[in-house]
């Protein structure tokens, strides 16, 4: 799940920061590998949504989570799951049961405990109908999430329970070989019952009605801040780790902006854009990232008719030129998309081949402006129309503006298309998108785990996430047969996940565009920042500024 930027003053930015970059300041730790002041400074390029764990959709969001919270396993810079809260795991039943004995030591910062219970109280409240959280399919794999999120049970129904103050049991409806994956994102961890109940709808919007039981603790935001602060939690059971004492997180949607504080040395932290890129390529503290964070545009078939029809969609596509938008606009090191799953989401179980590469579909993907004006003018016909207006929705950001300015001009040069362009803040985009209110729309998808279901369950018919009109039985079907029937055999499993991705090209149930890169500027001594490619990207939990 997935970034984005604005221009916010400098003198702002420079009064935030006060402390400089980490390296400088008074003494905390005075000997040895670390520097004495351990503050990191970071930019990023949207405002904080929420730290509510139920109500999270972005990646910043889950990002600020995964630092301030903690569940069973963290993921290390493999991307392996290790024991977080959990000292001991048992599976049984044919991989459906898992039983889990808790760490005696972990505390919320509000001074309770940490118990089994807080993880039935956190699970159940997500799969409440009532609490519309958008990501409750994730948890469909546990015993009556399903029916209970469709309000046909009761919670208490729910596959998991405590079966005694640091025990806990839950019940999956088949085996899932990437469920400790799936535990290591914040959606499955804990909740402080008292908390949330004590702060009812107020809980994560600001600062002051968060409880954190991870490495840091959320301090001075105010649910609209441009700044916010991870301040180092005492009550962390495993606090000695922790060596930063604070991150200072500042909003500056333009690069621009952020490599100007870089290179005065008011941040630790930058990403690039463009021609930024060209002239750090050689910059010691120069790191290209490519995570399996995609863009693509999304036509809502609800909102605008003509889109429900495929030579339409198809044109659509077919007018675009991705090696132009990436290399010539954006100019960032992004890649232009072979499909919908990019690559990075896995390879054949038996031949090893990447899933990109093996679900290809060529046209779907492909840059032909000639045929896209045949198909489009077939299109024209069977819907009896002559022309074609819409507004294309996005982010008010330096890389988002950049590609929507594109497609408007590339999509105009189709006969009888008109675009319009509306640019708003990330925050408001978010809501628009889940409310399907839209006509066109630039969407982005950063995956939680490395398998291509993460991104193909989007567009199931019934995905909350599945908000522009279209669907397909087949489509459906295939990933019906991809977990339930051939869970337990890969390389079937595998074929089924090809071929729903073939099916959604074919379909061109959306129209991807490019892979994001993440080229940025890290002070290099700025150590052990693990970084996840496919899931939530930053856990500073063990990075320590070096003198």
């Amino acid at each position: 799940m997935k970034r984005y930027k604005k221009v916010l003053l400098a003198v702002t930015a420079t009064a935030f920061l006060l402390a400089g970059c980490g390296s400088k300041g008074s003494s905390t730790q005075s000997s040895g590998k670390y520097a004495s002041k351990q503050t990191l400074n970071w930019t990023e390029s949207s405002t904080l949504a929420t730290a509510d764990l139920a109500k999270a959709t972005d990646t910043l969001s889950f990002n600020v989570l995964l630092n301030t919270q903690e569940g069973l396993y963290r993921l290390d810079k493999n991307g392996t799951p290790q024991k977080a809260l959990a000292t001991k795991t048992t599976v049984t039943n044919g991989g459906k049961t898992y039983t889990f004995n808790l760490r005696k030591n972990a505390k919320w910062s509000n001074g309770e405990k940490v118990t089994a219970q807080d993880f039935v109280y956190s699970w159940q409240r997500t799969v409440n109908p009532k609490t519309a959280a958008q990501d409750a399919f994730y948890l469909y794999q546990v015993k009556n999430a399903k029916e209970i999120n469709n309000g046909k049970k009761d919670l208490s129904s729910l596959g998991i329970k405590a079966i005694g103050k640091y025990k806990l049991q839950v019940q999956l409806t088949k085996p899932v070989s990437y469920f400790k994956k799936l535990l290591s994102w914040p959606l499955f961890f804990p909740l402080n019952k008292t908390a949330v109940e004590k702060y009812g709808t107020k809980y994560g919007t600001q600062a002051r009605y968060t409880v954190s039981d991870g490495p840091f603790k959320l301090t001075k935001w105010t649910g609209t801040d441009k700044k916010w602060t991870l301040t180092k939690n005492n009550s962390y059971w495993d606090k000695k780790n922790v060596h930063l004492q604070k991150i200072n997180e500042l909003v500056t949607e333009s690069t621009t902006t952020s490599y100007e504080l870089y290179s005065s040395k008011k941040v630790d932290e930058t990403l690039l854009s463009g021609q930024q890129v060209k002239n750090n390529v050689n910059n010691k503290d120069f790191v290209k990232r490519l995570p399996t964070a995609t863009t693509r545009l999304d036509l809502n078939q609800n909102k605008v008719a003509a889109f429900k029809n495929l030579n339409i969609r198809r044109a659509i596509s077919l007018a675009i030129n991705r090696q132009a938008l990436t290399k010539d606009v954006l100019e960032d090191g992004s890649t232009p998309l072979k499909g919908f799953v990019p690559s990075g989401m896995g390879n054949n179980p038996t031949t090893k081949q990447a899933f990109y590469q093996e679900a290809y579909v060529k046209n779907a993907v492909a840059y032909n402006l000639k045929e896209a004006k045949k198909l489009l003018n077939k299109g024209y016909k069977e819907t009896n129309t002559k022309e074609l207006k819409f507004t294309i929705l996005t982010a008010d950001t330096d890389s988002s503006k950049q590609a929507v300015e594109y497609l408007q001009s590339a999509l105009e040069k189709l006969p009888g298309v008109s675009v319009n362009v509306s640019t708003i803040p990330f925050v408001q985009l978010i809501a628009k998108q889940q409310a399907g209110n839209y006509q066109a729309s630039i969407k982005t998808w950063q995956s939680v785990f490395a398998d291509p279901i993460n991104f193909l369950d989007i567009y199931e018919s019934n995905s909350s996430y599945n908000n522009s009109g279209w669907q397909s039985k087949k489509f459906d079907s295939l990933l019906n047969e991809a977990e339930n029937t051939y869970g337990n055999q890969p390389a079937k499993r595998w074929q089924k996940l090809v071929a729903a991705e073939k099916e959604l090209m074919d379909q061109q149930g959306t129209i991807p565009l490019y892979q994001v890169a993440k080229s940025q500027l890290l002070r290099s001594n700025v150590k052990n920042v693990v970084y996840n490619p496919a899931g939530v990207p930053y856990d500073w939990k063990d990075t320590y500024i070096a003198k």
